[in-house]
């Protein structure tokens, strides 16, 4: 399915955010070994959360997640730890070729038995259940926060850990969410040092309401900048989050655009004469990786040159996040510079862009919805493959309906 943007230069919509795909996921696992409900709208469901929900549901045989990452690393820890489960996991050609090795090496120290049926330290997986030990476990944390919080959530399960992160541990935020979460089903976790510890113990049933995600209300909040003639409200935010991307709210201030709270929980922006300036902005994204394709996009059609870093993870998504924005964006004119494997920069660089845009979306949910932007300037950009956005936000082109021409 493509998609052809026609943005209205003023408008209103109301949107509804979907269920925060990462709080979401991490609840059912825990739900899945605690019990208790997890609250959310049914049309929030998405690729994700369903694909986890199916997985928990299975004791033995093949589950194939498509392509979800985290459902994939939950997953193969939650059958490793159940005695007599026997499963295959595997997910499509992206997901296989994304790296599952501290996951899995981590958990063989632990007893488990997680087989690599194609390439090593890759899926598919075959998981045999074991009893396991935890102990104290040594595991990278440069990775992927979803190995640390896979091997979390399981830990009381097997006697406790004490789990030491070596290298710098990225996408801390999401590891504070998984145990602010196991705090709520009764289990409660530390960070010590550059390590966690959880003692054994055993969950309790517990009810989860389910917010919105930030992630999604990124790309809004952005387009509200792009368009200030329009009116947004999103509905379904938390002020007080688990989730580590509402730091939205804190960058885009410094780049003097204003998040507003109503009185209904709406939330809507407003840029003032400072967020036309051409400054410089420059954000170390270590711990919220995801809000990356968001700002790089923003910021080079609103002028301002940029610097974005702590981007390491970005190379291992359902794209290769960095590569991609440097190939779709240069379709819209900008050249930015991918500086090693850590940070990229846009420092006014232009090029002829292509008269009627198309963008490849490389298979994922963040650049689909990020490159969506650039058709506030452009017109006859077109999404390909636009149907990525099930991932996360099934609902997407839809709620964006409010603010386009038909086509």
């Amino acid at each position: 399915m493509n998609k052809s943007i026609t943005f209205l230069r003023d408008g209103q919509a109301q949107v509804r955010l979907p269920a925060s795909k990462s709080i979401a996921c991490r609840a059912l696992m825990l739900q899945a070994l605690g019990g208790g409900t997890v609250e959310m709208d049914a049309q929030d469901s998405c690729d994700d959360i369903e694909a986890l929900r199916r997985g928990l549901a299975v004791t033995e045989g093949h589950i194939d997640v498509g392509r979800a990452g985290a459902a994939l690393r939950f997953l193969t820890a939650y059958h490793a730890a159940m005695p007599g489960h026997d499963v295959t996991l595997t997910g499509d050609e992206r997901l296989c070729e994304r790296p599952m090795r501290p996951l899995i090496e981590a958990l063989r120290t632990m007893g488990a038995t997680v087989n690599c049926l194609r390439a090593e330290g890759h899926a598919p997986l075959r998981v045999v259940g074991r009893t396991l030990h935890g102990g104290e476990v040594t595991m990278r944390g440069d990775v992927s926060s979803q190995f640390v919080s896979a091997l979390l959530m399981v830990a009381p399960l097997v006697g406790g850990l004490r789990l030491f992160l070596t290298d710098h541990v990225v996408s801390a935020p999401y590891i504070d969410m998984t145990l602010g979460l196991m705090e709520r089903f009764g289990v409660r976790g530390t960070w010590r040092g550059n390590g966690l510890e959880v003692a054994a113990g055993k969950y309790v049933p517990a009810i989860v309401d389910v917010e919105g995600d930030w992630s999604a209300a990124a790309f809004w909040l952005a387009l509200q900048v792009l368009l200030p003639a329009t009116q947004v409200k999103l509905y379904g935010l938390q002020k007080e989050s688990l989730q580590g991307d509402a730091r939205i709210v804190e960058i885009l201030r410094q780049m003097g655009v204003e998040v507003q709270w109503g009185a209904e929980g709406q939330v809507t922006a407003s840029a003032c004469r400072m967020a036309e300036c051409c400054c410089s902005t420059y954000a170390d994204l270590t711990g919220t990786p995801d809000l990356a394709p968001v700002l790089a996009v923003l910021l080079c059609l609103m002028g301002r040159p940029w610097r974005l870093t702590g981007l390491s993870t970005l190379r291992h998504k359902e794209s290769d996040r960095m590569e991609a924005l440097r190939t779709e964006l240069k379709k819209v004119g900008y050249l930015v510079t991918i500086e090693g494997n850590e940070a990229m920069s846009w420092h006014f660089a232009t090029c002829e862009p292509m008269p009627q845009p198309v963008v490849t979306t490389h298979g994922d949910h963040r650049i689909a919805m990020a490159m969506t932007l650039p058709a506030t300037r452009f017109s006859g950009l077109t999404i390909a493959d636009a149907e990525v956005v099930n991932k996360s936000y099934p609902r997407f082109w839809n709620d964006l309906a409010q603010l386009c021409l038909p086509g």
